[in-house]
């Protein structure tokens, strides 16, 4: 996966492209140089949309078209275990029937299960407090939020959004 490239014209010589890429089975990143009219082997990677089913020691998810079930390890799901609860529909980009990514929803609602209790007056700074939303993830909210209010989180940088 291409995290980021730079196009490079020197003054004298060939063009060539820094690139920094990220091994999707193993999760490492390399920076990779590209001299002009060098080729790479084209993989064909397909989107596919699955619908999360449940979590034991694995997280359990049902593609909608042939209702195949698959399960993804903890290290496998990444930061995406923090946002996702039952039924939440994926995207999930596949190669040979092996899931290489996955995309949430950029916006999902989250319940708060535990935070500090607002007090009166806390609305007049502009102040945040940790939550623990239902998911186990805990984010930064505004004090006046309480203990069981369903707030909208952003998926890309963990941030609260607004009530739901």
């Amino acid at each position: 996966m291409i995290l980021g490239f730079q196009h490079h014209k020197p003054g004298k010589g060939g063009a060539f492209v820094r690139t920094r890429l990220k091994n999707v089975r193993l999760g490492t990143v390399i920076d990779r140089t590209f001299r002009a009219g060098e080729t790479l082997e084209d993989v064909y990677v397909e989107e596919k949309k699955y619908q999360y089913l449940y979590h034991d020691d694995r997280y359990h998810f049902m593609e909608n078209e042939t209702y195949e079930q698959i399960s993804l390890s903890g290290a496998e799901m990444g930061e995406a275990k923090k946002f996702i609860k039952e039924n939440t529909y994926i995207t999930a980009l596949t190669h040979k029937d092996r899931i290489l990514n996955i995309k949430l929803p950029t916006f999902v609602n989250l319940k708060i299960v535990e935070t500090e209790p607002g007090l009166r007056g806390d609305t007049v700074k502009a102040g945040t407090k940790n939550a623990k939303l239902e998911t186990g993830a805990v984010v930064q909210v505004p004090l006046f939020i309480n203990s069981g209010e369903i707030v909208t989180i952003d998926t890309r940088t963990a941030k609260y959004v607004g009530r739901a």
